[in-house]
């Protein structure tokens, strides 16, 4: 039995990652929620940290500095942004010098541009649910946006639809900001899932030839019998050389893998409308005890209270140190991640 996967057409291997990727993004339970959106004078600061939340910084106008502690700082320009996607300590301003910082200094109305103004956009966002947690880990804990760089030049029009929203009160905006905002990360997801070196995680397995055909097969008959041993033959690949290679990918034993996959499926089964007894045999479950356990494990509720309220229990990530420098992502990205999800598979 070969000990590697042989690589696939390029064609089909890249129609086959884009798919997976879309679902991927389909996957993702995100809330948005902005803290305050106005513009700074002359020396200031300002930080989403220590709330145990991911946040985002959108300099509309202007420019200024990120400061991350024992990191070099980076300069955002006008139309940058920086998603943190973990609560690390962090501030922005005007200088290159975080000892120039003054913090306490107000938020003002957002008006034109000014020399010494700098606008932002800023606010707050979570994952509901553990299968959008681990999408997430795939990526570093800052990404940086340029407004300069050809994959992202949507973007711009998001950041002319937040200038058009008429001033308000700083610490009151439009709620089209936070809708705005989650569109913008919604394009992070696709630029980095598309790229060749990502990290673990879900979007790490669609992007290697090797896996996403078997992802796909597992996405389109998740009730069959997918053992380790017949995982890694669905693979081309050995057992051990299987679970080696799947493990780091995906960040997850191929067991746990499987277990989050199908209450994936299942959730959007029940959505949908189906019945649970309908939507546990399509996913391998023939007993409804055993589908219930598994799905509150998953999800964080029973499938009965899913179906009937139609919605994805929200739970509020735990915030997490900072791991490695600051990444724009237009870079190449190789993050440990070491975070389970859960403590063992589902017996």
């Amino acid at each position: 039995m070969n000990h590697s996967a042989p690589i696939p057409d390029a064609r089909a291997a890249a129609d086959n990652a884009d798919r997976l990727v879309h679902w991927l993004i389909d996957s993702v339970q995100l809330e948005a929620t902005v803290f305050h959106l106005g513009q700074y004078c002359g020396r200031w600061q300002a930080s989403t940290a220590g709330r145990g939340l991911g946040s985002f910084h959108l300099v509309l106008h202007g420019a200024c500095y990120l400061h991350v502690e024992g990191r070099a700082p980076v300069r955002l320009g006008a139309r940058d942004g920086v998603f943190m996607l973990r609560d690390t300590p962090h501030f922005l301003s005007p200088d290159a010098d975080p000892a120039g910082a003054r913090p306490g200094q107000p938020m003002q109305q957002l008006g034109g541009a000014a020399p010494d103004t700098t606008a932002l956009a800023c606010g707050f966002f979570h994952f509901r649910s553990a299968l959008s947690t681990l999408i997430a880990d795939s990526f570093p804990d800052s990404l940086v946006l340029r407004a300069d760089d050809p994959a992202l030049q949507a973007l711009n029009a998001l950041f002319e639809l937040i200038l058009l929203e008429p001033p308000r009160d700083p610490d009151a905006p439009s709620p089209l900001v936070a809708r705005l905002a989650e569109l913008m990360f919604f394009y992070v997801i696709r630029h980095v899932a598309r790229q060749q070196d990502i990290a673990t995680g879900l979007l790490a397995v669609a992007s290697r030839p090797e896996f996403s055909s078997l992802l796909d097969r597992m996405m389109q008959e998740p009730g069959q019998d997918w053992s380790t041993e017949n995982m890694a033959r669905a693979a081309h690949m050995s057992r051990s050389s299987f679970y080696k290679h799947f493990s780091e990918a995906s960040g997850q034993a191929p067991a746990q893998f499987l277990l989050l996959l199908r209450m994936k499926i299942a959730a959007q089964r029940l959505h949908g409308g189906e019945t649970v007894e309908r939507t546990a045999g399509h996913v391998g479950y023939n007993s409804y005890a055993a589908f219930s356990r598994a799905f509150h494990k998953v999800m964080g509720e029973h499938p009965g209270t899913f179906r009937r309220g139609r919605h994805i229990h929200v739970k509020t990530p735990q915030a997490a140190p900072a791991r490695g420098p600051i990444r724009t992502i237009e870079q190449k990205t190789r993050t440990a991640v070491s975070k389970r999800v859960f403590q063992s598979p589902l017996e």
